[in-house]
């Protein structure tokens, strides 16, 4: 898959075909399940490029692959930069270290925000799907104020204000600020820091196929 160039939009995934697995999946699989009694082998930093080219980078929690795909998925606040980010250049990179088995993945490639105006019918369930399986304290924060806009002083001297806690959210269809935030990969940088010397391996995507190459660590 060609890098998306800046200042395009990144194209919708298309959902009508079973996409083949790719090589980097199962070594990803297992470094999931290996570190699954970590809670936090769930997060990983995402970065992405604000509109004066400088990098922005965050913490991010995995929400899953989108079914039949190698497609990433989080979730994202309409409101925030990020999204602003995304529309101006899509381009990404993950950063995902497992402590427990000492592995590293670095995954690049576009980002791709599915809104409550995303016309796909398969995109729109996919995030309508999802609202539905996070919890009630994840959903309610979709409900909070503007995010990054300044905090009055009564509310910074308490955590219990109306504006942080509006009713619960109808819990089968999503907010307008939810998003689904799909990463689809065209390159994966994997390390092993275990073994004398380290495994590195290389896995780029060139015209729909995944070449695999190992490399010095």
């Amino acid at each position: 898959m060609p890098v998306t160039r800046q200042n395009s939009p990144a194209p919708y995934p298309q959902l009508t075909d079973l996409e083949p697995l790719a090589p980097w999946r199962p070594a990803l699989s297992r470094a999931l399940h290996r570190n699954h009694s970590q809670p936090f082998a769930r997060y990983f930093q995402l970065a992405t490029v604000k509109p004066d080219r400088t990098p922005a980078n965050r913490t991010v929690v995995f929400r899953g692959f989108l079914a039949n795909t190698n497609h990433l998925m989080m979730i994202s606040d309409r409101r925030s930069q990020k999204t602003d980010q995304i529309h101006q250049n899509p381009n990404a990179e993950a950063c995902w270290y497992f402590t427990k088995t000492r592995e590293q993945f670095r995954l690049a490639g576009a980002l791709t925000l599915i809104t409550a105006d995303t016309t796909d019918s398969d995109l729109r369930q996919a995030r309508q799907q999802l609202w539905q399986s996070i919890s009630d304290n994840a959903r309610i924060q979709f409900a909070w104020p503007q995010p990054k806009a300044p905090r009055n002083q009564d509310d910074d001297e308490s955590d219990n204000t109306d504006a942080f806690n509006p009713p619960p959210p109808n819990e089968k269809t999503p907010l307008d600020t939810f998003c689904l935030l799909l990463l689809t990969p065209h390159s994966v940088d994997y390390l092993s820091l275990r073994g004398d010397p380290q495994t590195r391996k290389l896995y780029r995507q060139v015209n729909q196929t995944w070449q695999t190459t190992s490399v010095n660590p």
